[in-house]
This record gives structure tokens, sequence and C-alpha cells, in this order.
């Protein structure tokens, strides 16, 4: 069975979505909305890799259950420097960029989340399906989410 490679992969997602929520929530700080929804929908993506790691041990897998760390502030200040150094747009169009890119990731990690559902549906493995059942609806929430912001705020920043 490749049961252990589709969560190791969807395992490596999640924790890449969460770290990108709290990314895009320390860079757009100033839009409270923003700020405090994306960390709240990383928590999700924390749990959920936690989650994967717990259940992956039966397929062969030995995955860390801790998701990545909050960004250091040392990185967030470089971070923010190298955005003020290369920016040719305003931060309208750099919250459309980081809205696309985790609506993109939450997409692909939806994608990972089906993947297992069926492979557990197919071996019968409950306790995966009920696992993929329990996170994936979290998971579409986050792409909405982001999709929704995306519609809010193109008009503005690409018009303006």
């Amino acid at each position: 069975m490749k049961i252990g490679l589709a969560l190791r992969e969807l395992h490596r997602a999640e924790d890449d979505l969460a770290h990108e929520l709290l990314q895009v929530a320390d860079r757009h700080d100033v839009d409270h909305e923003i700020f405090h929804v994306a960390q709240d929908l990383a928590v999700w993506s924390r749990e959920h890799v936690r989650a994967i790691a717990g259940i992956a041990g039966r397929y062969g897998e030995d995955l860390d259950p801790e998701p990545r760390g909050v960004p250091q502030p040392v990185a967030r200040v470089l971070e923010r420097s190298a955005e003020a150094l290369g920016r040719s747009s305003g931060p309208e169009v750099l919250l459309l960029r980081d809205l696309r890119g985790l609506y993109l990731k939450a997409a692909g990690v939806s994608v990972d989340w089906e993947l297992v559902a069926q492979a557990a549906q197919g071996v019968r493995h409950l306790d995966l399906l009920e696992l993929a059942e329990r996170c994936h609806p979290e998971t579409v929430r986050q792409m909405k989410w982001a999709n929704g912001k995306l519609k809010e705020s193109a008009t503005q920043a690409l018009v303006s």
C-alpha cells in the first residue's frame, strides 16, 4: 500500500498551509480580519498535522507531530525588508498575491484529503476515513475564505 506516501505528502502540505497562513497574518497585520482569521485558520492545519502524524505510523510513516513554529521575528524583518526593496505594487496587490497562494495551497491540501479518503474507503480503514471526513471540510473552509477575500479585494486592488 502507498497510503503512507499520501499521508506524508498531506502532512507536508498541511504544515506548509499552516505556515503560510501565519506568514500572511504577519504580513497583513494592519488588516485585522486577515490577521485574526488567518491565525484561526492556521490552528486547523496545525491540528491536522498532529492528527496525520498520529495515524501515519500504521502506514509505515514516522511523521513529526509538531507543526513548524510561528515565523520568527528576525525572519519576519528580513522578509519585510526584501518585500519593501522589491515592491513595485501596493499592499492591495500583495494581498491578492498572498490570498491566491493560500487558495492554491488549500486546494492542493483538499485534493490530498480526497485521495486519502478514497484510499481509506477502498481498503475499509474507518479510522483513516473518519479523520479525512473530519479534517477535509475545514480545509475546504480555508479555501473558500481565501477565495472570498480574493473576490472582495480584487476590484479595488486591480482597478485603482
